[in-house]
């Protein structure tokens, strides 16, 4: 059956009915007869064109009963043959459907297995294919393993060229380098050489130098100990007036001078002496300065048992004097208008009124303060005690340990006090201490601080006066940051030492020669004075350390503002001392020690103006002082003169002792 017959039945009307195609072909062909699905039609329509010729049939006869049943008869017989014929006409079609629908499922059976054998064949075609792009493929990467690995070989075989070539030029660089290496050892062994010649000279130059400069050492040894021998015997005659024998150490020092001329005769034969010859005249030397020391101990305390008798007859005498001479100010009259402007043009016994005010302000200050902290400082209650008994300890402790050893140390002094005014707890005596325990807490350690600086300047600076710098940078820093303890420390100075303002309280009516000496600065300690040179040392150092406080600033501070208490006021100290009388040796000794502190940082400051009034001290007020000044009291006025005289002459004052570098800050 070809393409065309295909197509004819595709276009003919069966061609255009549906049929399942999914019939299985043991159904289609079993030996029972099934009907087609177009049967019933097939059927319908036969029967639609058979039934008016059976209806009649049916009918009952309208006549008699006889001529009935023979029609009757006859419609059956003729029925009968139209039902045989059509069952067999029906068969017929029932038979051709299923033998056309048996041919369409062995051509439908016939085109899945052609459909079927093209699949495979076009299968088998792909796996050849496949084999032999496979195979190619093989091929391929073969063909390519053997161009790298010949690549390979290549570039193996060049580097090996290469190395080969680079190790022969190695070889040759090597045997330059050896060349050189021995060249360059035989001129650094020939250095070496001249470097050990020149090393043993020089170490036989500095052998010599170190014996020579013993030898120099050993004989100013000699010298001092012969000079010291001597100022031995002439201490020695003064015995017979001060009663005193002196003749054992007298024996001594000539054995100490025996030993070191047998040490330095013995060490010229040798040649130069050895460090032990040194340090055995240096030993003998001390031994010969102890001596000294303890004759001028012996012969101090004979001349102060000596004078013990007068100083006190001279003491009453001098107490008498005053109290005439305050009796006879008070009694002296009022000055008239011409002697008012007499004064008024010279010399002032009293500070301006500005000065005068100020210092009435601060002593108001100090004494509100003091009130404040009354409760706090005299409570008997034993916990309150304890709690002011650390408040206290708190600031005074570290206060007292600040020195000139490191700037580190001083820096955590202050660090320490600055945490406690702060409010944060520190630890002081292996106990936790908080400024506000006590709500008078902060008024009561302003007070005591301040009160601490000063007594450091009257007792620690004035007998160390290096240490004035240290503290000063202390006290600066925190008048800087708590102007109230500023303001009490200067109360508090002006209350110890008058002159500090400078004020010269006068003698009143109605107070005690003790209680006027009390407001001079002087000491009263159950009704006796303290002597003039322990007064005066106290004046200096406390002058000092005011001195020091007005030229220092903190280092770790910004620095940006103004000094709370700069050089402004030394001026003005300085000028205001200048215009007022001075006082038997008092203004001597703290003029001394203001400018040898402050004067080099004056001249920095002020420059001409400084030196103008510094020549205006020494050509018209220290003459002042001289006048004023008793042949008892020369020592204060020698020293300041001398000063001037140096200063003037070398043009410059140079820094005070124990000013604060800053490399101190970083030790």
């Amino acid at each position: 059956m070809d393409w065309e017959t295909l197509e004819a039945l595709k276009n003919s009307s069966k061609g255009r009915l549906r049929y399942k195609r999914d019939w299985s072909l043991e159904n289609t062909f079993e030996p029972t007869v099934v009907l087609s699905e177009y049967a019933a039609w097939v059927l319908d329509n036969f029967i639609g064109r058979t039934e008016p010729d059976i209806a009649p049939a049916e009918a009952p006869p309208p006549l008699d009963d006889t001529v009935s049943l023979a029609d009757n008869e006859l419609n059956n017989h003729s029925s009968q043959e139209s039902l045989k014929e059509a069952e067999s006409l029906s068969k017929q079609r029932i038979d051709k459907v299923m033998e056309v629908e048996g041919k369409i499922l062995l051509f439908e059976k016939a085109h899945k297995m052609k459909v079927k054998a093209d699949l495979q064949a076009r299968l088998d075609m792909c796996d050849q294919f496949s084999k032999a792009m496979a195979e190619k493929s093989a091929e391929q990467l073969k063909r390519f393993e053997e161009r790298m690995e010949l690549q390979h070989r290549q570039e193996k075989h060049q580097l090996l060229e290469q190395l080969v070539k680079g190790s022969k030029e190695a070889l040759g660089q090597q045997e330059k380098l050896k060349e050189e290496h021995r060249h360059r050892a035989k001129l650094l062994t020939l250095k070496l050489r001249e470097a050990e010649q020149q090393r043993q000279q020089e170490i036989e130059r500095v052998r010599q130098e170190e014996g020579r400069e013993r030898m120099r050492r050993l004989c100013s040894l000699q010298q001092e100990a012969l000079q010291l021998i001597q100022k031995i015997q002439v201490d020695y005659k003064q015995q017979e007036a001060l009663r005193v024998d002196l003749s054992a150490y007298g024996h001594r020092g000539n054995q100490i001078c025996g030993i070191l001329s047998t040490v330095v005769r013995s060490s010229s034969e040798r040649g130069y002496p050895t460090q032990d010859d040194v340090s055995l005249g240096e030993h003998s030397l001390q031994e010969m300065k102890m001596l000294v020391n303890t004759i001028e101990k012996e012969l101090a305390a004979a001349e102060e048992r000596k004078k013990a008798e007068d100083e006190a007859a001279k003491e009453k005498q001098k107490e008498a004097q005053q109290i005439q001479q305050q009796q006879a100010k008070l009694q002296t009259p009022a000055p008239t208008q011409d002697q008012k402007q007499t004064k008024r043009e010279g010399l002032q016994k009293k500070a301006s009124k500005g000065t005068l005010q100020r210092f009435l302000e601060l002593q108001k200050v100090l004494e509100l303060c003091q009130k404040v902290c009354e409760e706090l400082a005299t409570c008997k209650d034993p916990q309150t005690k304890k709690i002011r008994a650390d408040l206290q300890r708190a600031v005074t402790t570290p206060v007292s340990q600040i020195s000139s050893v490191s700037g580190s140390q001083v820096r955590d002094t202050f660090d320490k006090i600055n945490n406690f005014l702060m409010g944060k707890p520190i630890v002081s005596a292996g106990r936790t201490i908080v400024v506000s325990q006590h709500p008078l807490g902060l008024d009561f350690v302003c007070l005591k601080l301040a009160e601490k600086l000063v007594s450091q300047g009257e007792e620690e600076v004035a007998s160390h006066h290096e240490s004035a710098f240290p503290i000063a940078s202390v006290a600066s820093a925190l008048w800087e940051r708590y102007p109230k303890v500023g303001e009490l420390f200067l109360a508090n100075l002006h209350k110890k030492c008058p002159y500090a303002v400078p004020f010269y309280p006068a003698f009143q009516e109605g107070i005690s020669l003790e209680e006027y000496q009390r407001l001079l600065g002087y000491q009263v300690k159950d009704s006796i004075v303290e002597q003039q040179d322990s007064f005066l040392k106290r004046m200096s150092g406390m002058i000092r350390l005011y001195a020091a406080i007005m030229q220092v600033r903190w280092p770790y501070g910004t620095n940006q503002g103004n000094h709370p208490h700069g050089l402004n006021h030394g001026w003005l100290w300085l000028a205001q001392m200048v215009n007022m009388e001075p006082l038997s040796d008092i203004t001597a000794t703290l003029l001394f020690d203001f400018l040898e502190v402050c004067g080099n940082a004056m001249i920095r400051q002020y420059q001409d103006q400084f030196w103008k009034l510094l020549l205006l001290i020494k050509d018209q007020y220290f003459p002042t002082i001289e006048k004023i000044t008793t042949s008892t009291e020369m020592g204060s006025a020698s020293r300041l003169k001398h000063f001037l005289e140096g200063a003037v002459r070398r043009r410059d004052i140079p820094l005070p002792k124990g000013f604060l570098q800053p490399s101190f800050w970083r030790s």
